[in-house]
């Protein structure tokens, strides 16, 4: 067997105005927003690029090359690296991760870094590449081996007249008998995009599942203490933005997904992967009908009870306010009955003085008495539950 490339990638939504900023960033160090100039070039120097082409094509990208990988960023965000197999593969994954994840990820993320920020439960994910390995004359023992080496079980095998697909968690080895080295290419793309895409929206599950879970978690204890309540508050005004942060970009997926199927169909280059690719697209397009409606139950959700926590914050501000209400009307209460059981014009006296720091002393004694009962007071949770007698 001979292993030919390697290949990984990812995709994150972009559009052609994001790749005309890519290609000035790599061309010229330069970006219209008011970046350092200094960090632009140390960014772009990093990676040591000896090649670099603006192609139009079905879809625009940037193809750029340095010694020895070469990269393809397309318009909607789809990004594709590869290098040709050297005599350690391992090595030849290592090389190309470590290149997008050193180099190009941290380039990109500065000359993307104004605007609106990504919310952290997206911006802490961990990607997971997959793995494309091409080959040809592979033996089923052979690909077996290959599999083992990477810790990887195999879950299926495609065989066609012109090539094999073996594919893992992670990776794929495609064994090319027929089809050129370009087919595999646009092969290997559209399996990443639809990856990529299928992850998304898998993560969003995640997120609805997360933030629903913690708001019913506090729903179902029924009540809660006057001190948790502006922490809680917080915590639900950070979902509902991380909610409709999200919510536009499930809103722009549909775009990305029939500009790709609508390519895809009429590419003459994945004709001989059909059967592999055949209603990927249109399956994709269910689950993100389904995702849409998952988030519009979970913005509803979300908004609803931050309605009832406002409430609560409400209701125990007001009980702050009687509070000092109480604690001020017994100083103004004070000094009116010493000013009415008094003949004489009050003179500052050494009993006065101590009077008046009693007074303070209770006072205050009282404001944290009060703010202490105000505090482990228990505010009651009323939610609307669904129905369960129909």
């Amino acid at each position: 067997m001979e292993i030919k490339r390697v290949y990984v990638g990812g995709w994150f939504q972009r559009t052609r105005l994001h790749l005309g900023e890519i290609y000035d960033f790599l061309r010229d160090a330069d970006s219209p927003l008011a970046l350092d100039k200094e960090e632009l070039v140390k960014l772009r120097d990093s990676l040591d690029i000896k090649e670099l082409v603006l192609t139009v094509d079905r879809l625009e990208y940037v193809y750029l090359k340095s010694d020895v990988i070469e990269v393809r960023i397309y318009e909607d965000g789809l990004i594709v690296l590869t290098t040709t197999h050297s005599h350690d593969l391992q090595a030849d994954i290592g090389s190309l991760t470590k290149y997008y994840e050193e180099r190009l990820s941290p380039a990109f993320s500065y000359i993307f870094s104004l605007g609106a920020p990504v919310p952290k439960e997206l911006a802490n994910i961990k990607t997971v590449y997959p793995y494309f390995v091409t080959t040809t004359g592979a033996t089923g023992e052979r690909v077996g081996q290959l599999f083992d080496e990477f810790h990887q079980k195999q879950y299926l095998a495609i065989n066609h007249e012109q090539f094999d697909v073996y594919r893992g968690d992670k990776l794929y080895v495609i064994d090319q008998h027929g089809v050129t080295d370009e087919e595999v290419m646009r092969f290997i793309e559209e399996q990443i995009f639809v990856r990529e895409f299928r992850g998304q929206l898998h993560r969003y599950l995640n997120l609805h599942r997360n933030i629903w879970e913690r708001i019913a978690e506090v729903n179902e204890r029924g009540q809660m203490q006057g001190s948790e309540i502006p922490a809680f508050k917080a915590k639900i005004d950070q979902y509902k933005k991380t909610i409709d942060f999200i919510g536009t970009r499930i809103n722009q997926m549909d775009t990305y997904l029939n500009t790709r199927k609508s390519i895809a169909d009429g590419d003459e280059r994945l004709k001989s992967f059909q059967d592999v690719l055949g209603y990927k697209h249109e399956t994709l397009a269910d689950t993100l009908e389904y995702i849409n409606d998952i988030w519009d139950l979970t913005k509803q959700y979300v908004d609803s009870a931050a309605k009832v926590f406002s409430d609560l914050a409400a209701a125990s501000t007001s009980n702050n306010v009687k509070n000092l209400t109480i604690v001020t009307s017994m100083g103004v209460g004070a000094t009116l009955i010493g000013l009415f059981t008094t003949k004489s014009v009050p003179e500052f006296t050494v009993f006065g003085l101590i009077y008046f720091l009693a007074l303070a002393v209770v006072g205050y004694g009282v404001n944290k008495g009060l703010g202490w009962w105000a505090a482990k007071k228990q505010y009651g949770i009323k939610t609307i539950e669904l129905a369960k007698d129909l």
